[in-house]
């Protein structure tokens, strides 16, 4: 059951704004098998209800109405600074069907809007939607896009585009602003609401503990470990890691000027609105790891009312302490659950089964020449597997091709080669493994950006196409080869703002 926040001073009733004349742009029937939706041989809801429904002009579909949809105040930091009170801008809870909370991102203001319109864009809407079903189909933790609806109406924003609504689903959209929301106003009543709630729905092994709510933070810390290495393994960037777009379930959430890498550079940064690079790829695990620390810190009147409990007679100065003592070391845990996942996945990437000590020192020197020679990261490890584990003429290798240091790629070969004859292993049984966890097919921003230009002339067949290929990212699709391939030059400087 989704999780409803309490009390007129987190959440509003708002009533979506209409989105004159609206059209269906995009539709993933994948996210409506979550809500149960029954569709038409065309791919579309039956009930044409629906595309009034996620375009925000109604609130009533078959036998449901939705009777209080709803946006929600939280707080948060955002680039390193405390921004105070945020909150749904443009995003508008419906409800939930099936454990899947419906969420409308641009169906018009709600009380959070500040100076905004509550509008979302076609090209952003697009770029949502392309992407929480390509990291879905990658096995990365996501919320979900069920479909975006366009119309003509236009909006301004750094030029006039037109208006769309991107559905989003998700078990819950709480986020660590949620918990910073309620501790900086000390309502430690909600506070204490809000995580007996995420216990109870999405993290009941906490409810068996002592201390359920030190435990719920620990359980948060390590998901976001795990999401973190996952990103870094696929080399996904987010570009806004503000505490406010970060998932309590750990969950990718909030898709604004995200990106993938092509050319492998460490220190990339996807969002031409960082300057100073805080969101960039070689950044980003110790950023959520800041965030963790961010959460800790809203939490810890929780963690001092469980040590209370256990220590009735303890001064309250020496529970603030000991909490936030217990605290620091829970959140000490959070870079070796992150290095270990880190490992873990960038192993499965080379093919490795063994864990040795050698192997970090294997990792790192590969991703420095690939950064050093600006190796497109996707191409290189898909074709990694190609490679035998058997000693041959390095120079007949396609990817020795890719370095200009080639006699740095070569002694790096050798090393690999050791490593995979210690294990003894199948070449044919390794390419396998490896193209399970290489993906062949990533939403690279070219591809996005000419699914775009094509929707903003009606033309919306480009859009399906690429989702359709990005639904099956490890397959080899041989008939859309060339949506595996680098961009060319001259398109290798798209950038994206947070302008949406």
């Amino acid at each position: 059951m989704a999780f409803i926040l309490c009390g007129e001073a987190v959440k509003q009733t708002v009533t979506p704004t209409p989105l004159p004349d609206p059209y269906w742009v995009a539709f993933s029937t994948d996210a409506a098998k979550l809500i149960g939706l029954n569709l038409t041989s065309d791919h579309l809801p039956s009930d044409p209800a629906w595309l009034q429904v996620l375009a925000g002009n109604t609130l009533e579909v078959a036998d449901r109405q939705f009777s209080e949809p709803t946006a929600t105040a939280y707080s948060g930091h955002q680039f390193g600074m405390w921004a105070g009170q945020l909150g749904d801008g443009r995003a508008i809870l419906l409800g939930d069907i099936q454990g899947q909370e419906i969420q409308l991102k641009g169906a018009g203001k709600t009380p959070y809007s500040r100076m905004g319109d509550g509008r979302a864009v076609l090209r952003s809407s697009i770029r949502e939607y392309l992407c929480s079903e390509a990291m879905h189909a990658l096995g990365i933790p996501t919320t979900r896009a069920l479909a975006v609806v366009g119309s003509k109406k236009t909006v301004v924003r750094e030029t006039l585009e037109t208006a769309a609504v991107c559905t989003r689903l998700a078990p819950s959209f709480l986020r660590v602003g949620h918990f910073e929301h309620f501790a900086s106003l000390q309502m430690y009543a909600e506070l204490q609401i809000l995580a007996d709630d995420l216990i109870r729905n999405f993290y009941p092994a906490c409810a068996d503990s002592t201390t359920p709510y030190l435990d719920l933070f620990k359980a948060i810390s390590a998901r976001t470990a795990e999401l973190a290495a996952q990103w870094q393994a696929v080399g996904f960037c987010h570009g806004v890691l503000n505490t406010d777009n970060t998932s309590l379930l750990g969950l990718t959430m909030d898709y604004g000027p995200f990106g993938f890498l092509d050319q492998f550079q460490i220190n990339h940064i996807c969002n031409h609105s960082d300057a100073g690079g805080r969101y960039s790829y070689q950044r980003q695990p110790q950023i959520l790891h800041w965030n963790m620390a961010c959460l800790a810190s809203a939490m810890l009147p929780l963690i001092e009312q469980e040590l209370k409990q256990a220590n009735p007679t303890q001064s309250e100065a020496d529970l603030s302490n000991a909490a936030q003592t217990t605290l620091r070391s829970a959140l000490a845990l959070y870079p070796d659950l992150y290095q270990t996942a880190w490992e873990r996945h960038f192993r499965a990437k080379l093919g490795l089964l063994e864990i040795q000590s050698e192997d970090v020192a294997l990792i790192e020197a590969l991703l420095q020449l690939m950064h050093d020679n600006q190796i497109d990261f996707t191409t290189f490890f898909r074709h990694l597997g190609d490679l035998s584990a058997l000693p041959s003429n390095n120079q007949n290798s396609p990817l020795r091709d890719l370095f200009l240091n080639r006699t740095g790629f070569d002694a790096w070969l050798e090393h690999y080669r050791t490593r995979l004859q210690q294990e003894h292993s199948n070449d044919q049984k390794r390419q396998q493994r490896m193209n399970l966890v290489n993906p062949k097919f990533i939403l690279r921003n070219h591809l996005a950006q000419a699914a775009i230009e094509a929707a903003q002339v009606d033309d919306f067949s480009e859009l399906t196409r690429l989702a359709t290929i990005l639904r099956k990212p490890y397959d080899e699709q041989l008939e859309y080869d060339a949506y595996a391939q680098p961009p060319p030059p001259e398109l290798n400087a798209i950038a994206v703002s947070c302008s949406s």
